[in-house]
């Protein structure tokens, strides 16, 4: 890759336009691919947003935030990706849409680009199967707001090169990140630990061991997390939950992966958390 590499990020969703952000911060030439005009704007208007509170911050000055909203290109067309040297998938959590989008980026993309995606579940050989560069494919599991936490889960499929893992381990920690490695399971590590005890915590109110706000009480101030399990349900979605869960309890076939019964209802009666204005708290 050279000193000035050219990264694109498919997707202006919060998770896109959070990557695309921390990449024109780090000097990276960028990207951002949509398929509606409407959902690049909203992705430049949450860069802007996020770009102005790290100036209140003083973390950058104005002039400079200015020059990385200016600095991040954008298109409707996915062929524009056919430069990069890295292009990082940020699109919904549903499988077809990813392999469909890796099967076009395979033909598009220079053969020696790494294609990379910011699934937090799907499995990397799954979705490097639908490329004829298995060796080439990654994943870069940001997290969420990706411009404030400081890791990547970075995830090898089982045939991920090692000068592949090597060189995007070096683009996330030019990105500012800590890069820790995984193997392909299941929800990785990150995910297979977390929404466990998401669900756990449904399952305590579902079954009235707590109230909510005892239940994220007792995880804040008896654990040290940040945030509650429920409160953090609402901010990840409740729909991205259940297909995280689903996908734990489909990959290992056991009962302790089966997610929560309130969990399911409530995604069916569309109370998501923070994007919908309901889940466990109201918004």
């Amino acid at each position: 890759m050279s000193d000035k590499q050219k990264l694109t990020v498919i997707g202006s969703g919060q998770m896109g336009a959070g990557i695309a952000q921390v990449a024109a911060m780090s000097g990276l030439d960028v990207l951002m691919i949509d398929v509606k005009s409407e959902f690049i704007d909203n992705g430049m208007e949450t860069i802007e947003k996020s770009l102005r509170k790290f100036v209140e911050k003083e973390r950058i000055d104005r002039d400079k935030a200015k020059t990385i909203l200016e600095e991040i290109k954008t298109s409707l067309r996915l062929e524009d990706a056919a430069n990069s040297d890295i292009v990082i998938e940020a699109v919904p959590e549903i499988e077809e849409i990813k392999f469909e989008i890796f099967k076009k980026l395979d033909k598009i993309c220079k053969k020696n680009a790494i294609l990379a995606s910011n699934t937090s579940s799907i499995s990397i050989g799954k979705i490097a199967m639908n490329t004829e560069r298995p060796e080439k494919v990654i994943g870069m599991h940001f997290m969420n707001p990706v411009p404030l936490m400081k890791l990547v889960e970075i995830i090898n499929g089982k045939d991920t090169s090692e000068e592949t893992t090597e060189k995007t381990v070096k683009l996330a920690e030019k990105m500012g990140k800590v890069a820790l490695t995984a193997n392909d399971y299941p929800g990785f590590v990150s995910n297979r630990i977390l929404c466990p005890m998401i669900n756990e915590a449904i399952i305590c109110l579902e079954t009235g061991v707590a109230s909510k706000t005892s239940i994220d009480g007792i995880m804040q101030l008896g654990m040290h997390h940040p945030m509650g399990p429920l409160a953090l349900a609402d901010l990840i979605g409740l729909d991205t939950v259940l297909h995280i869960m689903n996908t734990l309890y489909d990959g290992f076939k056991d009962e302790k992966y089966k997610p929560s019964k309130m969990l399911e209802d409530m995604v069916k009666r569309g109370e998501l958390g923070k994007k919908t204005g309901k889940g466990f708290y109201e918004y």
